[in-house]
């Protein structure tokens, strides 16, 4: 693990207007980790996302790589290689998943890379590959799910922001998920992982954080949560 994180989260609070999501959020992640955001359905997981990628209104403060977060504009945060992969997949439905590939490698660091990127999402997702000339809409959810993934690796990222990649999907089909988000972690991304499903997280995860109402209650390594009685808690909110 480097010294210095990849990306580091102070004080963050977030808002929709006067409503506030997010109160006082502080987290690390370093270079090649896996981890974490867990906790109940409104936490707050998905806004913590938002609020990184730029597109919902924030204080606190935001670095990534070095860079101050605070003053970039979305497309700008692509371009450092922070790259979310929303909930709910929002492909496009009647274009290709080859199609849908390349519309990831929009920013001009993925552009001139594009050939070998998709050669790189073929390899870690060989179904891609096999599915690369049907229509995105007529493919299963898990295969949408990779589709997803495959086109946040078209934008070269240095980080994954990953946002329930299990949704939906059957017990056997996030095993599949979660193994090739293994693969693409040991390829060198690091990912910051957003799931309601605590055991598929903490399994997958070295280190969580469990977010109850808009703030972090509790933070360490997955193995030490998995019989944490506060994690049970923090999900049943007592």
């Amino acid at each position: 693990m480097s010294a210095q994180p990849l990306l580091r989260v102070e004080g963050l609070s977030a808002f929709y207007g006067d409503l506030q999501a997010l109160y006082d959020v502080s987290l690390d992640v370093h270079r090649g980790e896996i981890v974490a955001i867990v906790g109940a359905n409104a936490a707050g997981k998905s806004t913590l996302l938002r609020s990184l990628s730029g597109i919902v209104q924030w204080t606190g403060r935001l670095s990534f790589d070095g860079h101050d977060l605070q003053k970039l504009r979305p497309h700008e945060i692509v371009e450092l290689g922070l790259i979310h992969v929303p909930e709910g997949r929002e492909l496009f439905p009647f274009m290709t998943v080859e199609e849908n590939l390349e519309v990831g490698a929009y920013s001009a660091r993925a552009r001139r890379r594009v050939v070998a990127s998709k050669e790189k999402a073929f390899e870690l997702l060989p179904r891609l590959r096999e599915r690369r000339h049907q229509l995105a809409s007529t493919m299963s959810g898990g295969e949408q799910q990779m589709c997803a993934i495959g086109r946040g690796l078209m934008a070269c990222p240095e980080m994954l922001l990953l946002d329930e990649p299990s949704l939906g999907l059957a017990p056997v089909i996030i095993q599949t998920v979660y193994r090739k988000l293994v693969e693409i972690n040991e390829a060198g991304t690091t990912i910051l992982l957003v799931e309601q499903n605590l055991k598929a997280a903490l399994r997958l995860a070295q280190r969580a954080y469990v977010i109850e109402n808009g703030r972090i209650v509790l933070e360490g390594r997955s193995e030490d949560l998995r019989d944490d009685p506060r994690l049970t808690s923090a999900y049943l909110g007592r």
